[in-house]
C-alpha cells in the first residue's frame, strides 16, 4: 500500500510533443515489449502514487489506440506546439482535489525508474520544489508542492519549468539519485542510444 504522502501525490507524464526533430511519433517508438510511452506509464504505476495524468497532443489519437492508458486521467493539449508548459497547464485541472504533490515525468525518458520517483517523494520533505541530483547533474523527474501549482499554471513556452527552478533556486531541494541522468529521446540518435542500453537496437524493416 502507498504511504500517506504517496497517496496525495500525482504523476504527470508529458507525452504531447509533435516529435518534429525525430520525424515520427516518439511516444510510439518500439521499446522493450511495448512502446516508449508504455515504459514511462509502467514507471508511474509502479511508483504507487494516487493519480497518473497523461498530457496528450501530437499523435493523440494514435496513442489512445495503441498505448495502455488504463488507470490514467487524460489531459488533451491542443496548444502542444507552444511548449511543455501548455501541457502542464492543461493537466493541472485534472488533478484530484487532495493532491498535494505533482511529480513531472517525461514520456520520452524510459530510463527513469519507479524507485527514483519514490526516492524523490521520500527525500523532498515538505519542499515546494525538488529535483533529482544525479551523478552528472540535475534531471527529471521534478516534484512540485501545491504551493507551486499557480506558478506552474501561469508558465509559457518551452523550458519554462527550468526557468521556474532558476527563479526559486534558493528553495529547490535536491534529492540524490545514483547514476547518470537518464537519456530522453529527441532525435534518431537518441533513440538508438536508448535502445542500445537495453541491448536491443532497432533493426531496419
Amino acid at each position: 500500500m502507498p504511504s500517506d504522502s504517496e497517496q496525495r501525490a500525482a504523476v504527470l507524464v508529458l507525452a504531447a510533443g509533435s516529435s518534429q526533430r525525430l520525424g515520427r511519433p516518439k511516444q510510439l517508438l518500439p521499446y522493450r515489449s511495448g512502446v516508449l510511452l508504455d515504459a514511462a506509464l509502467d514507471t508511474a504505476r509502479e511508483a504507487g502514487v494516487a493519480q497518473i495524468v497523461v498530457a496528450l497532443g501530437g499523435a493523440g489519437d494514435e496513442v489512445r489506440a495503441r498505448v495502455d492508458l488504463t488507470g490514467c486521467d487524460l489531459a488533451d493539449n491542443p496548444a502542444y506546439g507552444t511548449g511543455c508548459s501548455s501541457s502542464i497547464a492543461a493537466a493541472l485541472p485534472r488533478l484530484a482535489p487532495d493532491i498535494a504533490v505533482l511529480v513531472l515525468m517525461l514520456g520520452d525518458q524510459p530510463g527513469v525508474a519507479a524507485e527514483t520517483v519514490r526516492r524523490l517523494l521520500a527525500g523532498r520533505g515538505d519542499a515546494a520544489l525538488s529535483v533529482c541530483r544525479y551523478d552528472d547533474g540535475i534531471g527529471h523527474p521534478f516534484a512540485f508542492g501545491r504551493a507551486m501549482f499557480g506558478e506552474l499554471a501561469d508558465m509559457h513556452g518551452d523550458k519554462a519549468v527550468w526557468k521556474l527552478l532558476d527563479r526559486h533556486v534558493a528553495d529547490v531541494v535536491e534529492v540524490r539519485v545514483p547514476g547518470p541522468i537518464p537519456w530522453d529521446v529527441d532525435t534518431e540518435e537518441d533513440y538508438q542510444r536508448v535502445l542500445a542500453a537495453t541491448g536491443k537496437p532497432e533493426r531496419p524493416a
